[in-house]
């Protein structure tokens, strides 16, 4: 049986700003998970449209489409086409499950929620001729789930092609996260077998590891013991966390041992009143400057992301939020517009107050304002945007940030980190275009290790700590 599986373009590949680099970070994860559930005499490929070229001249049996909000109308026409040549098409992801009556329209099948307890379920109804409309996720465990197809990853195009997840979700329940439509009807946060864990991130080629979970530190003693049995592995990789994460004493101490160079942090907002009119509870009176000089004490590069547009935002926030981050020495910084995706409790409170002005999903990417803001105008919301980040990436604050870090060796590192991941766009075209992303996989390497206490060697295999009973549960799609 002809499979393709197609990760759409979101909408901002189309955009004069695409930054190439950006999206050729991370292979499509969860279709190749899914992958591997067929059979190995089906003739399988993947198409990710930010690295490749879709070709629309063939009729695979099945198509399977991954659906997020700003590839939604895109995805609809690549399921309409094959359709109309006769392929079964199913359709899957957060968007999906935020509007199914939407995308069923567009789709033979669709599935709602995780796909590990449905998609080995519509396989065996496909194949006995019966395949339903409608798979929904409600039984949350992780277990029996087949390796993650990583053969049919094309790891040259991606400079991050490790990427891998070990837990599912968040434990955490803020108003604006569109993941929480996602796993509602079920449990929210869960994490895979340990031993299976560590055995995949042991399988990786290379050093460097990219988790793809939304929340690494989410259970602490899984966390603990996933960093412990990854001592002597020699990995450097990179993840996600909160500031409560980092704040707990001795945690953070382990993941540096086990590896850890740089963390994604939600700051979110500098305002406490916005933290908790979004239910950020994980963030009030925990101390983001100790945090980050936790952080920098152990050698690892912040990504801090802040959401702007909040209701007690003003348009002063733009101004004062890259004044701090700068101050902090933070090396990289994500902002976003605050966007209330379909089926989050934001989204409910704005549409009720009628402050929602668009339900065109491609402008739903966090650069444009699509509700009406408290405090200023939708266009001063836009402007503080890209001002926030021309501010935060110009030269002198850039350089001003790196003499934030303690040794010279740092202010090295930090210069390399945000030169590179800001100021040479053009290059990354380049390299991106010409397929020689794998060659810069070493570069980025070398700037992971070069602070940072030295990799342990194993002297004995992992052996689970007698602490931890946490359920057998395989790895993630």
């Amino acid at each position: 049986m002809k499979v393709k599986m197609i990760l759409p373009a979101l909408t901002a590949a189309q955009s004069p700003s695409y930054r190439h680099i950006k999206y050729s970070l991370f292979p499509p994860l969860g279709l190749a998970s899914l992958a591997g559930y067929l059979d190995d005499t089906d003739d399988i490929e993947i198409v990710d449209e930010h690295v490749e070229t879709l070709s629309l001249n063939d009729s695979p049996a099945l198509v399977v489409i991954e659906v997020y909000i700003t590839n939604a109308y895109r995805a609809y026409q690549i399921a309409d086409h094959y359709r109309a040549r006769g392929s079964y098409v199913c359709l899957g992801g957060v968007h999906t499950t935020a509007l199914p009556d939407e995308a069923a329209a567009h789709a033979d099948s669709i599935f709602l929620g995780p796909g590990e307890d449905t998609w080995w379920k519509f396989l065996v109804d496909f194949r006995q001729g019966i395949p339903q409309p409608v798979y929904q996720s409600h039984t949350r465990v992780l277990a029996g789930l087949p390796p993650v197809r990583r053969d049919l990853i094309k790891r040259n195009r991606y400079l991050c092609p490790n990427a891998i997840t070990v837990s599912r979700g968040c434990p955490h329940r803020c108003d604006f996260c569109y993941r929480e439509c996602f796993y509602k009807g079920g449990k929210g946060y869960y994490t895979m077998n340990m031993e299976r864990a560590l055995g995949q991130i042991e399988a990786l080629p290379g050093r460097q590891v990219f988790f793809l979970d939304d929340h690494l530190f989410g259970d602490e003693r899984f966390a603990e013991e996933l960093f412990e049995g990854m001592r002597g592995m020699g990995k450097l990789w990179q993840a996600a966390g909160t500031v409560k994460s980092v704040l707990t004493p001795g945690l953070l101490e382990k993941a540096v041992d086990a590896g850890l160079r740089s963390l994604f942090i939600g700051f979110e907002s500098l305002s406490e009143r916005n933290l908790r009119s979004m239910h950020m509870y994980h963030n009030i009176h925990r101390d983001y400057e100790r945090a980050i000089r936790r952080l920098h004490d152990n050698g690892v590069m912040v990504n801090a992301r802040f959401v702007f547009g909040l209701d007690h935002d003003d348009k002063d926030v733009f101004r004062r939020t890259v004044d701090w981050a700068v101050k902090q020495g933070i090396e990289a910084s994500t902002f976003h517009i605050s966007t209330p995706y379909p089926g989050t409790r934001l989204h409910q409170r704005l549409k009720k107050q009628g402050r929602i002005i668009s339900d065109n999903w491609d402008l739903y990417d966090t650069r444009h304002a699509i509700f009406k803001p408290a405090n200023m105008c939708c266009a001063e919301l836009e402007n503080g945007y890209e001002r926030a980040y021309s501010d935060f990436y110009s030269w002198s604050n850039i350089f001003k940030a790196a003499k934030e870090q303690a040794t010279v060796a740092r202010q090295l590192r930090h210069l390399a980190y945000a030169i590179g991941w800001r100021k040479c766009e053009r290059l990354w075209a380049f390299i991106v275009k010409s397929g020689q992303v794998r060659r810069m996989v070493p570069l980025l390497e070398t700037i992971l290790k070069s602070t940072g206490p030295a990799p342990q060697h194993r002297k004995q295999p992992y052996a689970p700590l007698q602490t931890h009973n946490t359920p057998a549960q395989p790895a993630l799609i």
